[in-house]
């Protein structure tokens, strides 16, 4: 590692991070490359390499350990820019790839077109800490489900069909009618089908009490037809600040919920969805969206919009309007919290009504 002790606030650093070890490549103003080196990757050794760099422009692609290094440089003083790693292909595409020109090459885009990286935001270590709340609980939702699944197999196998049942109640609704042959094997996932259930419930109480001593915002949200307390929350802690997004449709484009575009010349395909973005809270969202144009969903103007985009028929149009309806939610929701006004299910019905009279 070489550099000399001097700070440099024009300075741009390239960091390729890696689990154990993160290269770094550092530009002056005219773009040539006065330190590179490496260090393991832990917040102490990042401080000591950087230090002497401090108020430099540094970009790193968004990755598992970004997050956290983000805010430590933040909090050091430097400017931090985190790429989309979608936007750097130019680094997977390279012939003579390595960690050491990986650096190099993200300090050169960093210090000449930072805005064509994009700038991924990352949540605050609480709003993140909150989330992984969420996200271990779903895990546990989607464990207890292929168990649930697994005893149904098994008993299927042996002429056996499992009555129907809540996740909840299935235990002990199903646990008189294992064959013996089978006991062995299910009584375990019987007995874990119960214990996932009790940590579900408990990270449901955690989650309501979060929701209403840190986010009351939650509730104004929840007033939306199919919005519960985990959507609201989970959108609340995704966005974390809602003035990031100058208007509020910006906000299905960023979960991915908008088509992607391919236009050349006098062509220009309707394509899937892009899919970008947060995974998790995209199928949140289409969940919800399913639930609302089900025949339990409350009559709205979304429902009415989906309704209507299902009885134009053609293929999919039932998979195509619940996409378009969790697209439009994303953007109602982030209307309701910016602007702190109450859900009004029909206004613009309501108000078409009322030009027309």
């Amino acid at each position: 590692m070489t550099h000399s002790t001097s700070t440099f606030p024009t300075m741009t650093i390239g960091l390729d991070v890696g689990d154990k070890k993160t290269h770094f490549c550092v530009l002056d103003s005219a773009r040539t490359v006065v330190a590179r080196g490496s260090f393991p990757t832990t917040a102490a050794a990042l401080r000591k390499a950087l230090a002497p760099f401090a108020g430099a422009r540094v970009i790193l692609e968004a990755g598992s350990q970004s997050p956290w290094m983000s805010r430590e440089l933040q909090a050091l003083g430097y400017a931090v820019h985190v790429a989309d790693a979608r936007r750097v292909q130019v680094i997977a595409t390279d012939p003579r790839k390595s960690d050491r020109r990986d650096a190099e090459i993200l300090a050169r885009l960093g210090a000449t077109m930072p805005e064509l990286l994009g700038n991924v935001h990352h949540r605050s270590a609480q709003a993140q800490g909150h989330l992984c709340i969420v996200r271990a609980r779903d895990l546990l939702v989607r464990m207890r489900r292929m168990a649930v699944q697994q005893v149904r197999g098994f008993c299927k196998a042996f002429g056996v069909r499992l009555p129907s049942s809540s996740t909840h109640a299935f235990s002990k609704k199903v646990a008189d009618q294992i064959p013996n042959e089978l006991k062995l094997a299910v009584d375990p996932l019987l007995h874990q089908i119960t214990e996932f259930s009790k940590l579900i419930d408990e990270y449901e109480d955690k989650l309501a009490e979060i929701a209403k001593q840190q986010y009351p915002e939650t509730l104004r949200l929840r007033q939306v037809d199919s919005v519960g307390p985990l959507i609201s929350l989970s959108f609340i802690l995704a966005v974390e600040d809602p003035r990031r997004f100058p208007k509020s449709r910006s906000v299905g484009a960023w979960l991915g919920l908008c088509s992607r575009s391919h236009a050349s010349g006098d062509s220009a395909p309707q394509l899937r969805i892009s899919k970008a973005g947060d995974k998790f809270m995209r199928r949140l969202l289409v969940q919800g969206a399913a639930r609302m144009l089900g025949p339990f969903g409350k009559d709205s103007d979304l429902r009415r919009y989906g309704l209507k985009l299902i009885a134009r028929g053609g293929k999919g149009a039932k998979k195509r309007a619940v996409v378009a309806v969790a697209r439009k939610l994303a953007v109602l929701m982030h209307r309701l919290w910016i602007s702190n006004t109450d859900y009004e299910p029909l206004r613009s019905t309501n108000r078409a009504q009322t030009i027309s009279a």
